[in-house]
């Protein structure tokens, strides 16, 4: 009964516990995952035939459900929709970047891609697929559709690993932020803070009326650290995917740190994509104005 309530109590009040050495964004990562603690618990139950401690068993079987049971039950909005994009962290070492980027970028309007080799297989295959890019460091963005005031960002790293763009779409302009944040190790978050500080003030300081945000933030959903970014901003997983739209590592994902994020569009699906070679997954996200 005890281990049930430190389950329960782990995911209804994770939020309340202090990083622990950085101990705590790592539990908040996985954070859906700690529901497969219940059938254990109540195989124990049944061992042990103790209908108490089967009762105990349920408590946190409750607390997930109300955490995440929306979430495997969302349909999403679906009809017609104006703009769709996608964002990938293709993976430095991966020779078949290209095709990874082929087959995710094929009906796509727009693509953000991180971890980029400059001129490499990933930028070639994308450069003939799409009119218009901009590329920076390690980070682009392609469009078939007019890009302009184009600059490169900074987000506390010393040197630019994000972008803004504006795309000029037949239905109106959309302001276009990719962003490929600091990493988060445990223990080691603080740069991961930083950068995310950062990219909220970016936002907070941008007039424009629609926006995305795509990029690997190296910031899982469930991570509390993702509340600095939603509000202002909504993830499109989250309000439109099918499940919990999980990206990475590629083979078994268990945790989706690759977003779609926006203000001033309605999200009419969301999802994920294979991305040959990749040890991440893309996130796919449909739009309507």
């Amino acid at each position: 009964m005890v281990l049930s309530a430190v389950v329960a109590a782990a995911l209804a009040g994770h939020r309340l516990i202090p990083s622990l050495g950085g101990f705590t964004p790592v539990l908040e990562s996985l954070l859906p995952w700690i529901g497969l603690a219940v059938p254990v618990l109540l195989l124990a139950a049944a061992l042990a035939r103790s209908t108490v401690a089967a009762a105990a068993a349920l408590v946190p079987g409750v607390v997930w459900a109300a955490m995440f049971g929306s979430t495997l039950l969302r349909t999403p909005p679906g009809g017609a929709s104006d703009l769709s994009v996608g964002t990938v962290n293709v993976g430095v070492r991966n020779d078949a970047s290209g095709e990874a980027v082929r087959a995710v970028a094929k009906d796509l309007d727009l693509l953000a891609a991180q971890e980029l080799t400059p001129g490499g297989p990933a930028a070639k295959q994308l450069n003939k697929m799409f009119k218009y890019h901009y590329p920076v460091s390690t980070v682009g963005l392609w469009s078939r559709y007019p890009l302009t005031r184009t600059e490169p960002l900074d987000v506390g790293m010393g040197w630019p690993r994000a972008l803004r763009a504006v795309a000029t779409t037949p239905k109106g302009k959309v302001t276009v932020y990719v962003m490929h944040l600091a990493s988060a190790r445990p223990g080691h978050t603080a740069s991961r803070d930083a950068s995310l500080a950062r990219a909220r003030a970016l936002v907070d300081a941008d007039p424009s009326r629609r926006i995305l945000l795509l990029g690997d933030l190296n910031t899982a959903t469930t991570d509390r650290n993702l509340r600095g970014l939603t509000p202002p901003l909504t993830d499109a997983q989250s309000v439109a995917g099918d499940g919990f739209g999980f990206t990475w590592p590629a083979e078994f994902p268990v945790t989706r740190p690759d977003h779609i994020l926006f203000k001033g569009m309605e999200a009419t699906e969301a999802g994920v994509a294979p991305a040959t070679g990749s040890d991440h997954r893309a996130a796919i996200a449909s739009f309507r104005f």
